[in-house]
């Protein structure tokens, strides 16, 4: 199979997008992280493209999903704030009703389409999954959930944020430990949120990660002859800290008890995105599916002991470790295997790229992507790429080709990196290269011209 646009003899490709949330640049194999075993997402990287240089549209959860989703930066639409508890439910939350996903386009021309796990993108009826693109829906529409009911919690251990207790404590209770580690209490996820089958509420689910992996398998079983589009949306390894006893047993050579517990989260993950390959290649839909995966934002490192290493910051911030995540590129025959690209890989690409594979009509996309099949992985790109990025307080940054400023909140200075030569963003060099400086914020300032102002939850 090439990388030219499907044709009526052709079999249609398949895609398979698995989103793992707040996992850090450097906390997989395939990115160094020898301390968590990865085999799977190691393979897959193997098994195609390791993008060094992957890239998100925002380093909070919705607006990131936002531009996922639509193909587009978020802001063109007014979405930069991140909705969190009861403003999931407000109207400005999510994607507005007139903005359409990629995957629209896909269930029209024929697909069958399926998300799987988180979904953060609004609550009202023609804001939800299934009114988006989606023929199918099994997971939870607000920004996070504990992975099995409760409380209490069974078989599982639990570390949960808790303000009330003297900084640096932990506190045991038998295998929930609480400690006031990072600047919040550990919110009521579940409040108002429930697992949902459909439009059902289910009641009896087990190990969350788990479950998403059961329901995205079954996607691809039963997709039979029919082309298909499927997210797999983990919410792993996002907060509550919960891992099963049997993962939990497995990283017991962690002895901090926080970074076991986010161990055992990831290995469970890790082990989704195994059955969920296994599954493509039993049913003979490997070379034939292009498989994505990506992580939402960086990590959160007081929250869930994260490391973005080797990059500065993390999510919140618009720093490399905030906006750059571990991403694969993987569909054998199509793209290169066992590559690596270094040409900043954005997750808008991933509409841009499928619609020209899957569909003729060129007239359907509408996207602010990169179509990077014709070179990704194959050393060949050799353009100055621009990157935008707009968040809330007034933090605002673009990459253009290898230099990057970055201002990290209204009334900050303005901060200038070349990246090619200080990855970690250790050394400003606004004073040295002023014309540098001003030439990306102009670039910037363009980009903002096309943008409606944010909107609010207020």
């Amino acid at each position: 199979m090439s990388w030219l646009p499907n044709t009526s003899k052709a079999s249609p490709p398949n895609l398979v997008v698995i989103i793992a949330d707040d996992l850090g640049y450097g906390e997989t194999g395939m990115m160094g992280n020898e301390d968590i075993p990865t085999p799977a997402i190691d393979a897959l990287a193997r098994s195609g493209v390791r993008c060094t240089s992957g890239y998100v549209t925002s380093s909070y959860c919705s607006p990131s999903r936002a531009g996922f989703l639509s193909g587009r930066y978020q802001s063109r639409f007014g979405y930069d704030l991140n909705p969190t508890g009861k403003r999931n439910h407000h109207p400005n939350a999510g994607l507005p009703v007139d903005q359409p996903t990629f995957v629209q386009h896909l269930q029209s021309a024929g697909y069958q389409t399926s998300l799987i796990g988180k979904w953060h993108l609004g609550t009202q009826p023609q804001q939800v999954p299934t009114a988006k693109g989606f023929d199918r829906f099994f997971g939870f529409l607000h920004e996070g959930h504990y992975y099995v009911p409760g409380p209490p919690f069974k078989n599982v251990w639990t570390m949960l944020r808790d303000k009330s207790l003297p900084s640096g404590q932990l506190r045991t209770d038998q295998r929930t430990i609480r400690g006031n580690y990072a600047p919040i209490n550990e919110p009521a996820y579940d409040a108002d949120n429930p697992i949902l089958d459909g439009s059902e509420s289910i009641d009896n689910w087990q190990y969350l990660t788990d479950t998403i992996t059961d329901h995205a398998v079954d996607a691809i079983v039963q997709s039979g002859s029919a082309p298909f589009a499927l997210v797999v949306s983990y919410n792993a390894v996002h907060s509550p800290m919960q891992a099963t006893l049997d993962d939990h047993q497995k990283m017991a050579h962690i002895q901090d008890p926080q970074r076991r517990i986010f161990a055992g989260m990831l290995i469970a993950l890790d082990r989704g995105v195994g059955q969920i390959m296994n599954t493509l290649t039993e049913h003979h839909l490997r070379e034939k599916t292009l498989v994505v995966f990506f992580s939402d934002n960086g990590g959160p490192t007081a929250e869930l002991t994260s490391s973005n290493a080797p990059l500065r910051g993390g999510k919140g911030s618009l720093y490399e470790g905030g906006v750059r995540i571990p991403m694969i590129w993987s569909m054998p025959g199509t793209i290169p295997t066992a590559a690596e690209e270094d040409a900043p890989i954005l997750s808008l690409d991933i509409a841009a790229s499928f619609l020209p594979l899957a569909i003729n009509d060129a007239s359907q996309r509408e996207t602010d992507g990169a179509n990077v099949l014709p070179w990704i992985g194959r050393g060949t790109y050799e353009s100055d790429r621009t990157i935008w990025w707009r968040m809330p307080r007034g933090a605002r940054a673009l990459r253009h080709g290898n230099w990057k400023f970055v201002q990290a909140r209204m009334n900050q200075p303005l901060q200038l990196f070349n990246l090619e030569s200080d990855l970690s963003e250790s050394s400003d060099l606004s004073a040295a290269h002023p014309d540098r400086l001003q030439e990306l914020v102009a670039i910037w300032e363009s980009l903002q011209s096309e943008m409606p102002p944010p909107k609010n939850f207020d």
